[in-house]
């Protein structure tokens, strides 16, 4: 956290034309004249007059749909290479620099996707991302295809980096489609909804993990990783298909903006700015994603040697399941009154989980401790994105989910990067070792995953180390109460109104 004072409120900036935002901002953060609730849409871009709210939630379910079979299949693939390239060399230093690898390409990429999102209609960004990732997921079925296995699995040869990279550009590019469905949300859903469908789309993501996790195993080890590439063009192609079937007739033109060029990082950070403590929120969130380079590189690698990887596919399709319930209760019972306060207790409990859950090698405590840990993740997501979408204008929105999506990724990249050469080369070598083991078992118990769990504890404790001291900070305490004023402010304009 930072002592620094944020940047001055979208009202503050308001009170005096808007200096210092640029004028499509101050124009879209200004009250009406009726006195009514900020216009956070573009009115030359956008009509929700066009269609009843309940025919822009059907649309909005229609992309939900089309959105979640994309990312079922791109994480279906995704899945199967992480568990093929582990069985197949046993070195977790490979799963490790291939998942740092995706969640890096992500952080270098989101900046560039937020921009594109801001400039140019949203469904034509998502069936753009439709189209490339078909693209690239051809070309790795050729180069399947055409390439020897033994070398697509020799580390020391660039076939393997090639094949994984084509396969991983294909994934990363399908994260344009998600800047972009949350910008349909500001569209689409009316604000005091907003938060129910932030849910739906964490309830969404749960079903990608639950499915994929599911296939992904059963097809490496039954089908094999060829024809897992069959079927992941075969769903890719259903899913553009589909897409070119939706309409969004309130998007009327491409909301004004003042993006420049395709990677418009100093208009994402002006934008960021502009808003009082979204950093800090940005900041809270990426609380979430340092351990999440911990898990990227070794939960894969401890669930494989406990498990065969189909079985492991299944058990992790139950672990994911716990996205679905906190998806639906996010919709049910909403974010309380203090998001940042409920996003931080989430992360405390993440913490505490991955601290314990591979305190002893028991299949059911891992499995109950990954449904908990994911039953928490779209907790800390749906706060993040509930309040981007109601305070910043939608001509800057998408440059705003780009910033977070790229400062927040790039977290998980560094901790995986680092944490897999020293567990595959000092961790795991010592925890096995007669020595180590004999230390080690009456904090970790007994087994041949002794390191990686050790690896999950420390991690664990500095997680909610990091977290509680967030409370203390000043800038959660003046962020909190912002954030309860202007909670109090728009229930009293709601009551005024009724």
């Amino acid at each position: 956290m930072t002592e620094q004072e944020p940047a001055r409120g979208r009202a503050a900036a308001a009170s005096d034309g808007g200096a210092g935002l640029g004028e499509d901002v101050a124009l879209a953060s200004t009250p009406g004249e009726d006195g009514e609730a900020p216009h956070l849409a573009d009115p030359d871009a956008v009509d929700t007059s066009v269609r009843s709210p309940a025919e822009r939630s059907r649309t909005f379910t229609g992309i939900l749909v089309n959105t979640a079979l994309a990312n079922i299949t791109t994480s279906y693939l995704w899945f199967a290479l992480t568990f093929w390239v582990y069985l197949e060399t046993r070195n977790v230093i490979a799963t490790g620099v291939v998942g740092g690898a995706y969640m890096l390409l992500i952080a270098l990429s989101s900046i560039s996707f937020g921009t594109f999102v801001d400039r140019y209609r949203k469904l034509a960004v998502m069936r753009f991302a439709a189209a490339f990732t078909l693209v690239m997921f051809v070309l790795s079925g050729v180069m399947f295809l055409l390439t020897p296995a033994s070398s697509l699995l020799d580390l020391a040869q660039p076939w393997f980096w090639v094949f994984t990279l084509v396969i991983l550009i294909g994934a990363v590019v399908e994260n344009l489609r998600n800047i972009a469905l949350s910008t349909t949300v500001t569209i689409l859903i009316e604000p005091d909804r907003r938060a129910n469908a932030n849910g739906l789309v964490g309830m969404v993501q749960g079903l990608m993990f639950l499915i994929t996790s599911v296939l992904s195993g059963l097809s490496v080890g039954l089908l094999g990783m060829g024809w897992t590439i069959v079927v992941a063009l075969m769903l890719t192609a259903l899913a553009f298909a589909h897409l070119l079937t939706l309409r969004m007739p309130e998007e009327t033109q491409v909301a004004a903006t003042d993006a420049h060029g395709g990677f418009d990082l100093r208009g994402a950070y002006a934008a960021v700015l502009a808003i009082s403590g979204l950093f800090a929120l940005i900041l809270f969130s990426t609380f979430n994603n340092f351990i999440g380079g911990v898990y990227m590189a070794l939960m894969d690698p401890y669930g494989l040697e406990m498990f065969p990887v189909e079985l492991w596919g299944v058990f992790l399709a139950v672990g994911s399941s716990g996205f679905l319930i906190g998806g639906a209760l996010i919709g049910k019972f909403g974010l309380g009154a203090n998001p940042l306060r409920t996003l931080l207790l989430a992360v405390v409990v993440m913490g505490v989980l991955g601290a314990v859950f591979t305190l002893r090698e028991w299949a059911w405590l891992y499995v109950v401790g990954i449904w908990l840990y994911l039953t928490l993740v779209p907790v800390v997501e749906a706060a993040e994105q509930t309040v981007i979408q109601q305070v910043v204008p939608l001509p800057r929105q998408g440059r705003v989910f780009g910033f977070a999506m790229a400062f927040e990724s790039a977290a998980a990249p560094i901790t995986s990067f680092l944490i897999a050469p020293i567990a595959q080369f000092w961790i795991i070598p010592y925890a096995r070792s007669a020595d180590g083991a004999a230390q080690l078992t009456p904090l970790l118990g007994e087994g041949t995953s002794r390191g990686i769990a050790l690896v999950f504890l420390i991690a664990g404790i500095i997680m909610v180390i990091a977290a509680l001291l967030a409370f203390l900070t000043p800038v959660y305490r003046r962020v909190s109460a912002e954030y309860q004023q202007a909670a109090a402010e728009a229930k009293a304009t709601a009551d005024t109104d009724a």
